[in-house]
């Protein structure tokens, strides 16, 4: 029976989804990164989870780009090579949009797009021991699609800066530049990750989050009036909805609301 790279389990509505190829450093390869979407794409539609996390097994998060789909990439014709461009694209452009918050527990080093991968959570902890970079111009590869997130959330500066030199850098630098949310023992990280999450799916309104993060991804693109146009409209829309008028009402009884 075909073992799938990836193991999913719901517990105190937390959807975990975890890497488990540990004897390839969790490295990407399409299958890989379709049953990611697929997992991923599953959860959405399930009530019962209501934040995700992204761990995985073995001592390192994911070192990028699989060694044997890179060794066949070479031989692959351009539409060959968009398309699997594209599925690449599409993973990370369906965690961007994810209507539900999405964690990151890294154990061991981010490389590549492992690391991109850690920037397009909407948080991400890390042990200090992890290494974060982007290695793909070493081998004469961009990093392309990453670069996007990347700079969305470190900022331009840093990210021309570790996109063009390779560097690699520490938790503790990745914590200063704003890459993770913070910096865990590994003997508590899982536990820190998943305390966090339950945090999340208790103390906020799912609603409100899945309509926040829509909004923050629209706001690309538009200017000042437009994105003020756009957030008069979502805010005039939360205000409609049950889950702000309960919300409304526990606050006013000083009532701290269980969502």
């Amino acid at each position: 029976m075909k073992i799938s790279p990836i193991i999913t389990e719901i517990r105190d509505r937390v959807g975990h989804v975890v890497l488990s190829r540990p004897e390839k450093r969790n490295a990407l390869n399409p299958e890989m990164v379709e049953e990611l979407k697929n997992s991923l794409s599953k959860m959405i539609e399930n009530e019962e989870i209501r934040v995700i996390l992204i761990r995985s097994e073995g001592n390192v998060f994911c070192s990028g780009a699989d060694l044997q789909h890179l060794e066949q990439m070479r031989d692959n014709s351009y539409a060959e090579n968009l398309e699997d461009s594209k599925s690449l694209k599409g993973l990370f452009e369906l965690i961007y949009r994810y209507p539900k918050p999405v964690v990151a527990a890294v154990q061991g080093h981010a490389l590549a797009g492992g690391c991109g991968l850690v920037n397009v959570c909407d948080f991400a902890f890390s042990v200090p021991e992890a290494k974060f970079g982007f290695t793909e111009v070493s081998i004469g590869f961009v990093p392309a699609i990453v670069a996007y997130f990347v700079i969305e959330k470190i900022g331009a500066g840093k990210a021309r800066e570790l996109l063009l030199s390779g560097r690699l850098i520490a938790a503790e630098e990745a914590l200063r530049i704003g890459m993770l949310a913070g910096v865990v023992e590994a003997s508590r990280l899982l536990g820190h990750a998943e305390a966090f999450c339950i945090q999340l799916a208790t103390s906020n309104s799912a609603q409100a989050i899945a309509q926040t993060k829509k909004l923050l991804a629209e706001f690309k693109g538009l200017d000042l009036t437009a994105s003020l146009e756009q957030a008069a409209v979502v805010n005039a829309k939360a205000r409609e909805t049950r889950d702000c008028k309960e919300g409304i009402a526990a606050f006013l009884k000083k009532e701290k609301k269980e969502w």
